[in-house]
């Protein structure tokens, strides 16, 4: 498989992942479509940048400077949910990041 789809591929799963809890708790269908779809865009970055980091870290900086902006507009509706979506990235960044560059 070609790194450029397996990394769309990890960011599906990962958008799965990531909606899920967001389901449960009967948020919003743009809020769950625009992580879904954030994830699917991160896979497709850290397949593609060329950065001099290796796997997880590299993971972990698409994942994060990429949250940086939603982060803002999440902050000014509910600051409580910022806390957890930094850990989620965090960890799916890495995991992401570990898993495309394998």
């Amino acid at each position: 498989m070609h790194k450029v789809q397996r990394g769309v591929l990890i960011g599906v799963l990962a958008g799965v992942v990531d909606v899920i809890p967001m389901v449960i708790q009967k948020l919003s269908w743009d809020a769950n479509l625009s992580a879904f779809f954030h994830w699917v865009v991160v896979g497709f970055f850290i397949a593609t940048i060329d950065i001099k980091l290796k796997g997880a870290l590299k993971g972990i900086a698409v994942a994060v400077i990429s949250l940086i902006p939603l982060t803002f507009l999440i902050w000014w509706q509910d600051t409580a949910s910022v806390i957890p979506m930094s850990i989620s990235t965090l960890v799916l960044g890495a995991v992401m990041g570990f898993l495309i560059d394998r």
